[in-house]
């Protein structure tokens, strides 16, 4: 089984990721990873909704939205299935605000498990580190600016929406002034003031 990043929106699949989707005997895909390679697929596709990759095929191409290994399917492949990276929102949005990844913690929110992703935040905040950090239902920019208030933290905070895709949408505000998401496609960025 391969899976593949489709990236994190249109027109960002790698040569690797175009090769693997264009030779691939059966795709299976969410609808939206479905829609980003299009353009690309040439043999029967099927949606999933459940992410469970135990049952598909062995020749199967899953596609993945951003990169596979950032909050993406690669964590349910097998041993000796095959991941190809793709360009994930984390990597938009820190080219787009020029933040190096060299001091960049990643945290996920996905889980649900807000007490853990809390504690690892300010850990990381503590030790002078820029946050990429996709939210959960309920750790969203409200509540990471409360929580940096409650701890003294002054930091910037930014909201980056439809990475990507028209409409893109990045907006930068402060502990205190935080900024608003719009839609629920975003990620947040947490630096050190300039």
């Amino acid at each position: 089984m391969k899976i593949v990043g489709v990236g994190a929106g249109p027109n960002l699949l790698t040569g690797e990721a175009i090769s693997a989707i264009e030779n691939a005997e059966i795709i299976f895909g969410s609808k939206r990873a479905i829609e980003l390679a299009k353009n690309h697929i040439r043999c029967a596709v099927r949606e999933i909704t459940d992410y469970s990759l135990e049952s598909l095929p062995g020749n199967a191409v899953v596609l993945s939205t951003g990169d596979p290994m950032l909050s993406g399917l690669g964590k349910f492949a097998k041993k000796g299935d095959e991941i190809i990276p793709g360009i994930s929102s984390m990597q938009l949005a820190v080219a787009k605000l020029g933040i190096d990844i060299d001091n960049l913690a990643v945290i996920t929110a996905h889980s649900g498990e807000n007490s853990s992703v809390k504690k690892r935040l300010i850990n990381e905040l503590m030790q002078e580190k820029n946050v990429f950090l996709l939210p959960g239902r309920e750790l969203g920019v409200e509540e990471i600016a409360g929580l940096l208030g409650f701890k003294g933290l002054s930091r910037d905070i930014s909201v980056c929406e439809k990475l990507g895709y028209p409409g893109e949408r990045i907006s930068t505000g402060t502990v205190e002034k935080p900024p608003r998401n719009e839609s629920g496609m975003y990620c947040i960025v947490i630096s050190n003031p300039e």
